[in-house]
């Protein structure tokens, strides 16, 4: 009696096609999570440039706070981190129609609108205002919350949340979150 040799897959060659296919599938889905981790870190970032041109076109239009220079200047006293401050409080002045308000009350209440959208639209937003010639650190190649004080200089707006690598793990691993955003803005007033 003659044995069939009957033609086909064996086993083995099933599994290793299987092993194959799984290691496929397990690669493209992590270029997927990849690609939308990137594509949200893209969305912040263009969400930060947008806040911070607002912010500066905010400033650019209030003539009579930047003309009074920096002691009573609101723009300059914005240091507000979203993961550790309270939300801010709305200034007293400037929210019903009977309210007259200065320049400062405006400038005030459009910078606590301005500070509730930051909250909303960044997870883990800050910001801060301040005077500052060198905004990047060329030894860390990066932004840097550090202000140098030179009154000569432009108000530099710099904005950070919290994001992550491409491995998933968060950037701020010392408990800083940097900037990712910066823009110096001169008054039109010198």
């Amino acid at each position: 009696m003659k044995l069939k040799h009957t033609q086909g897959f064996s086993l083995i060659e099933v599994l290793i096609a299987v092993f194959v296919l799984a290691l496929g599938v397990i690669g493209a889905a992590g270029l997927q999570l990849a690609a939308v981790r990137t594509t949200q870190q893209s969305g912040f970032q263009s969400v930060a440039v947008a806040l911070a041109s607002e912010l500066a076109d905010k400033m650019r239009s209030s003539d009579a706070v930047m003309k009074g220079g920096d002691a009573t200047n609101p723009f300059l006293a914005i240091n507000y981190n979203s993961l550790t401050d309270p939300l801010p409080t709305a200034p007293g002045m400037c929210f019903t129609s009977a309210a007259s308000c200065n320049a400062n009350g405006l400038a005030k209440a459009e910078i606590y609108e301005w500070l509730i959208r930051v909250k909303e639209l960044l997870p883990g937003g800050r910001v801060l205002v301040c005077r500052d010639s060198v905004p990047y650190d060329a030894a860390k190649k990066a932004l840097t919350w550090t202000c140098t004080a030179d009154s000569s200089s432009g108000m530099t707006i710099k904005i950070g949340w919290k994001s992550k690598n491409p491995d998933g793990s968060f950037i701020d691993s010392n408990g800083t979150i940097p900037p990712s955003v910066a823009i110096t803005v001169e008054s039109y007033v010198k």
